[in-house]
């Protein structure tokens, strides 16, 4: 009977690894050991990043819907209780997208947000 070699299952199993290192620099690309320990923090980073964006992105949102509301005179907490009471359903993603493509109508919103608190 043939020997039953593991080349094969090897080489792919490496093949594998590199690709994923693919674009990483130095021995880290072209060196197994480097490549294997370098893609798998690639991939525990890949993981964690992908939770924090969206932290991020939230951020980044409420710092301009923030900015914009102080703009039109109105505190960002005192915007979204005014939007609340008005019972717009605004998230704020599209909030931001507002405050910088259309401050127009963004001033209009500040503007209900307002009159919804004075009464």
């Amino acid at each position: 009977m043939v020997r039953a070699r593991g080349a094969p299952a090897s080489r792919s199993r490496r093949k594998r690894i590199l690709k994923k290192a693919k674009g990483f620099w130095g021995d880290r690309k072209n060196h197994i050991r480097q490549s294997s320990n370098a893609v798998m923090s690639a991939m525990a980073f890949n993981y964690c990043h992908r939770k924090l964006k969206k932290r991020d992105f939230r951020r980044l949102w409420i710092t301009r819907v923030g900015i914009a509301a102080n703009c039109n005179g109105i505190s960002y907490s005192k915007l979204i209780d005014g939007l609340k009471k008005v019972e717009c359903r605004l998230n704020r993603k599209m909030l931001s997208e507002l405050a910088v493509h259309d401050p127009e109508g963004f001033k209009a919103l500040a503007g209900s947000a307002k009159s919804a608190l004075a009464a």
